[in-house]
């Protein structure tokens, strides 16, 4: 599960199907609704709306146990998306997972001027910290109705294996976020991986070793 305006085509998912495919197992990548090549426009879509995706991809097109990957937003919809089918989940792996950003690192993060511009505009644009691509159109209805999505404010009941995989050098996660995810998951089974310099995007080739080992340990 890909991250905020995020696609199918990503590093880490060519990767993983690479490796699910060299080690006999099934793997499915896929975009969200107004990401890459599928339907629907961006701007009136929600976490909501992206956890019903997930949950869809899960129900068609899985029928056995799963284990979900999700990176950054794609860490809070596999989240939710597993609590809502958490007897076929036999392990979480988050890289760079983001619960709850559209409060903590971007409602929370925006200055009053932006915050009522939002609230009267219905619409801002937010910089994008990657030169080549364009800033992130953030509405008014991605912030109030993640409010209803909301993890880190109690437990997050799973029980499964659960690793997080974390860049300390990360522009867009505070890396503490890792730390926060794990202490109101109630799964005994939960190990934080921080990487010092990794990034964001967490793609070199380093990196993709640590989620190889990692869902190798898993599969286990």
């Amino acid at each position: 599960m890909g991250g905020f305006r995020s696609d199918m085509s990503g590093a880490k998912a060519l990767y993983l199907e690479e490796l699910c495919k060299a080690t006999g197992n099934s793997f499915i990548r896929f975009d969200y609704s107004g990401h890459g090549e599928s339907d629907g426009e961006f701007e009136k879509c929600t976490i909501g709306k992206w956890k019903k995706d997930a949950l869809q991809i899960i129900e068609e097109l899985t029928n056995d146990e799963i284990i979900i990957i999700g990176s950054s937003m794609g860490g809070w919809i596999g989240l939710l998306a597993a609590l809502e089918v958490k007897k076929r989940v036999k392990g979480f792996i988050g890289i760079a997972a983001a619960p709850d950003f559209t409060e903590d690192l971007i409602w929370n993060e925006f200055d009053e001027f932006t915050q009522k511009k939002l609230e009267r505009d219905g619409l801002v644009l937010m910089p994008n910290c990657y030169d080549d691509q364009e800033p992130y159109p953030i509405t008014q209805e991605l912030i109030e109705e993640g409010r209803k999505h909301l993890l880190l404010r109690g437990e997050i009941k799973l029980n499964c294996p659960i690793r997080l995989l974390q860049g300390m050098d990360d522009e867009d996660v505070p890396y503490e976020t890792a730390g926060s995810i794990a202490e109101c998951l109630t799964s005994k089974d939960v190990e934080v991986h921080l990487i010092k310099n990794a990034s964001h995007r967490f793609s070199e080739p380093e990196n993709l070793e640590l989620l190889k080992n990692t869902l190798l340990e898993l599969l286990k």
